[in-house]
């Protein structure tokens, strides 16, 4: 449940780095392109965890999990069409801190992996517990 928690509030993150719209293309533009590919596919802090989404596989059960926080700061994990959790996230000194309505485990925070939507890290729990996960374009999810 933790991992899930983790992993919601990584999504949520991701959703509020939402990158502007592009702009004409030009020479000085695609030169800046080139200059700052390699820092866009790291990608940045992110100072939100709301509408963003990521996949896990669950360290416990082996099962793959996508997880969603919403534009209010509420996610859902789900593994296929099976509801694994739901709860808030939100940001807090830079991690991302889930708090399950499911469980009575209270608020579980995980390390800001700085991904950019597309790419793949790891996230750290405050008890050390290590994910890697991947961040993926938002989708909503329904309970």
């Amino acid at each position: 449940m933790r991992k899930v928690i983790l992993v919601a509030a990584i999504v949520a993150l991701a959703a509020c780095n939402k990158q502007p719209a592009a702009e004409p293309a030009n020479d000085a533009n695609m030169a800046m392109d080139a200059n700052t590919a390699d820092a866009n596919m790291a990608g940045t802090a992110l100072a939100s965890i709301n509408e963003t989404s990521w996949e896990y596989t669950d360290n416990k059960t082996k099962k793959p999990m996508q997880e969603s926080v919403d534009a209010t700061g509420k996610y859902i994990t789900v593994s296929g069409k099976e509801h694994i959790d739901h709860g808030t996230a939100v940001m807090k000194d830079g991690k991302a801190c889930f708090t399950s309505a499911m469980t009575k485990d209270g608020e579980t925070c995980w390390s800001d992996p700085m991904i950019a939507e597309g790419g793949s890290g790891e996230t750290t729990s405050d008890k050390g517990e290590k994910l890697p996960i991947k961040r993926v374009a938002y989708v909503p999810l329904t309970m």
